[in-house]
């Protein structure tokens, strides 16, 4: 039986994400930016929070681990690797190893750039990916620490799951992200119609993740690096796709 997942918005600007797996009454939250919501979202359901998964260690993203942990006893999960600037880890993982989540089991995947310790997490057989801010909804995370060759082979790495996977970000930038879009490709007919989607979806104060990957590869730039047209676009026809990767960071710093 797959994960239910509910959207969790925290801050001004992020989410959290509860999964919840019904056979074993398990659940976990994917980040923890603050407690309140995410206790407001398990009280509502009647649940209650057996796991954290951390992706990375911007405060926006663990603040409410502590909180969380002291209330529910919950085991903390996180990247070995930035074991030193997480909250204490009770499972430290990397590339590879598998969580669970009740009967629900995900495969971690090391996906540096925006941070050089951040991780995602794929729960194939619920059709979900829990990327934050490696993959964003149009976008990509700012590269704080990684390169743009590293962040391209993450991205990579992402952009090759089933299309089908639901992405499920960390944050609601998905309308900036867009018009920024719309300067690299003006005349993505798939962008066009995403962007009025996000459009009506803000207005009715409704979040626009999660977006299935099939989405991301027909509109995200960041994504799309690789193509003949997008290259042309740029005047970077025989650039190497990191190159070019890079150059739409650049711009997109600057937007």
């Amino acid at each position: 039986m797959p994960l239910e997942i509910v959207t969790v918005p925290c801050l001004s600007d992020n989410y959290a994400y509860l999964a919840h797996d019904p056979a074993t009454g398990a659940t976990a939250v994917i980040d923890a930016p603050e407690a309140a919501p995410i206790e407001a979202a398990l009280a509502e359901r009647g649940w209650r929070l057996s796991d954290i998964l951390i992706t990375h260690h911007h405060h926006d993203h663990v603040g409410g681990v502590e909180a969380l942990r002291t209330a529910h006893g919950a085991r903390v999960t996180g990247a070995a690797a930035d074991a030193h600037r997480l909250p204490k880890l009770d499972t430290p993982v990397a590339e590879g190893d598998r969580v669970r989540i009740g009967d629900e089991t995900g495969e971690v995947l090391e996906v540096p750039g925006h941070t050089v310790g951040h991780v995602a997490y794929h729960f194939a057989g619920s059709g979900a990916v829990f990327t934050a801010d490696s993959l964003m909804a149009l976008g990509c995370g700012r590269l704080f620490e990684g390169t743009p060759e590293m962040m391209w082979t993450s991205l990579c790495r992402l952009a090759a799951l089933p299309p089908e996977t639901l992405v499920f970000s960390g944050h609601e930038y998905t309308a900036a992200n867009g018009r920024f879009a719309r300067t690299i490709e003006p005349d993505n007919a798939a962008l066009a119609a995403r962007l009025d989607k996000v459009a009506a979806l803000r207005a009715a104060g409704q979040p626009t993740v999660p977006v299935p990957l099939s989405e991301e590869l027909a509109t995200n730039p960041f994504l799309r690096a690789g193509l003949a047209g997008v290259k042309r676009a740029l005047g970077m026809t025989d650039a190497p796709d990191a190159a070019v990767f890079a150059e739409i960071r650049s711009r997109k710093d600057r937007f």
